[in-house]
């Protein structure tokens, strides 16, 4: 796997609280220079980010990173983000209605998102170091159901990042055309092969610089 093939399956990704435009901008630079999928950054710069960098397919984050903003204020940030020209939305579960048995209230949830997201690719971050085996299998079959792009394993700002064990997870239990994003602590080549064989079809990191070095 040549370190062109890994860049295009990376969400360029800066979501630290004190990321400066200018730091976005870089960022946005080098995505553009190495070719990764997309660059992930918080929404108050996605205006900025599509207006300086053209093709450039710009994520942003909803409910980030706790997930417990109510529905609609998840909404609202969705479709003012899209407005703003966010090509993809990485939004995170309400897990206090995990946590609460209301799965329910989570799938409608995801449902509204979907809607919201129309066309554009919406991801849902499940925040797998929180989660017990059953709650992984029911939100796979949610994410499932609600028809959403992918099922991604974590924010990077839990316990907990990705685990291989958990994408084996996910592909038992996720049907044919939900894929799936890994992130959290993902920091090294060997790591990104290894995600990226198991079946993952992009990965959240910071760490894209490693591949382009020269």
């Amino acid at each position: 796997m040549t370190d062109s093939e890994i860049l295009s399956h990376i969400d360029h990704t800066l979501l630290k609280a004190t990321a400066s435009w200018a730091d976005i901008a870089k960022l946005c630079d080098e995505a553009l220079q190495w070719r990764t999928a997309s660059v992930c950054i918080p929404p108050c710069y996605v205006k900025p980010a599509r207006e300086e960098s053209g093709a450039l397919t710009v994520c942003t984050v909803i409910g980030f990173p706790l997930g417990y903003s109510i529905t609609a204020a998840k909404a609202l940030e969705a479709e003012r983000a899209l407005l703003s020209g966010a090509g993809e939305i990485d939004m995170v579960i309400n897990l206090a209605d995990v946590k609460s048995g209301h799965l329910d209230w989570v799938e409608e949830e995801i449902r509204i998102l979907r809607g919201v997201c129309g066309k554009h690719i919406l991801k849902v971050i499940v925040e797998t170091c929180y989660l017990t085996e059953e709650e992984k299998i029911r939100l796979c079959e949610i994410v499932t159901r609600t028809e959403a792009d992918y099922i991604k394993t974590s924010t990077g700002f839990g316990s907990a990042g990705a685990v291989l064990e958990d994408i084996k997870l996910f592909k038992a239990h996720i049907g044919p055309n939900v894929k799936i994003k890994a992130a959290g602590g993902i920091r090294t080549r060997e790591d990104m092969v290894k995600y990226l064989e198991a079946g993952v079809g992009r990965i959240g990191t910071s760490s894209a610089a490693i591949l382009a070095a020269p």
